[in-house]
């Protein structure tokens, strides 16, 4: 198994969130990124990137985080009891883009090293991550560009790869209580050292870029079409089910928050604007209803 090089993770993952950075500025073209560096009392810190207010991008975050601590929280034992009592180090980059357009979809995208050490044992480490897209409106060209190259980012580690991800994700990004996917998915993935340490960066590395050329594209697509009240009415409905997820079901909001980590930074991924309605559902045989029906399904759409 290959050595864990966290430096080398550290100083990509600084970078990817430049590129992020300068990438979306580059579509926007009015808005761009603060720089807030912050403290974490329990250790460590990170830097968030915080957008809002553009001519593209209603809000968006792009936040580097490196965290540790001498115990694990709740949220990241429950699945793995046995590392109780493990001291923790914790690096990654966390993307959330919210789009004006309610034709341009909303994107996540989130890589991670996780490493658990206890005196006389050796150190365990994982990496997780992934990207999804939450459209407000469905468009195949969209569905199918995304889990292309969700699956040409995988495909160096295998075959199997982008199938067990993809359902991964599926099963991850789904409202328990509303009975519905938060969006077209993509792929996710936790507790991962297959292949050892370099296959695991590798995969880190080629997931982050794919997202970012990914969601570029449909931006670019979509940032200009046609819109009115109606969809943005829409939109602003389909973004409560963005912050149900978030609050409710999301591990890495729940682990940041049990683990003392910075609020702000957190809740960045949250959009500017929402709304609720109560029991409301869309007219039949409309776009809204099709996002639904259609969209809103897990399926094969490559």
């Amino acid at each position: 198994m290959s050595t864990p090089d966290f430096t080398a993770v550290e100083t990509w993952l600084r970078g990817l969130q430049q590129r992020l950075c300068e990438r979306f500025e580059a579509i926007d073209g009015q808005a761009r990124f603060g720089r807030d560096e912050w403290q974490r009392a329990e250790g460590g810190g990170g830097v968030s990137r915080v957008m809002a207010d553009g001519a593209v991008f209603e809000r968006g975050g792009v936040g580097f985080s490196l965290v540790h601590g001498t115990r694990l929280p709740p949220s990241a034992t429950a699945h793995r009891p046995e590392l109780q009592g493990r001291s923790w180090r914790a690096m990654g980059v966390s993307v959330v883009m919210h789009p004006r357009n309610p034709h341009a979809p909303t994107s996540h995208c989130n890589v991670r090293l996780f490493l658990a050490e206890k005196p006389g044992e050796e150190p365990v480490w994982w990496f997780g991550g992934g990207f999804d897209l939450t459209p407000y409106y469905g468009h195949d060209e969209d569905c199918r560009d995304w889990h292309r190259a969700a699956r040409d980012a995988c495909a160096p580690a295998g075959d199997h790869v982008y199938p067990k991800l993809k359902q991964w994700c599926d099963e991850y990004f789904f409202l328990k209580h509303r009975n519905e996917p938060r969006g077209i998915g993509g792929i996710f993935y936790d507790d991962w050292s297959e292949g050892g340490f370099d296959a695991g960066f590798a995969l880190m590395q080629r997931v982050g870029d794919a997202y970012g050329a990914a969601y570029a594209d449909i931006v670019e697509r979509r940032k200009d079409q046609a819109y009115g009240e109606r969809e943005r009415q829409w939109q602003l409905l389909r973004r409560g089910r963005y912050v149900e997820f978030n609050l409710v079901w999301d591990r890495g909001t729940l682990f940041g928050l049990q683990s003392g980590g910075r609020t702000e930074s957190i809740l960045m991924s949250m959009p500017p604007q929402v709304r609720w309605e109560y029991d409301q559902h869309p007219e039949p045989g409309s776009p809204e209803a099709a996002l639904l029906e259609r969209y809103l399904k897990p399926r094969d759409w490559i």
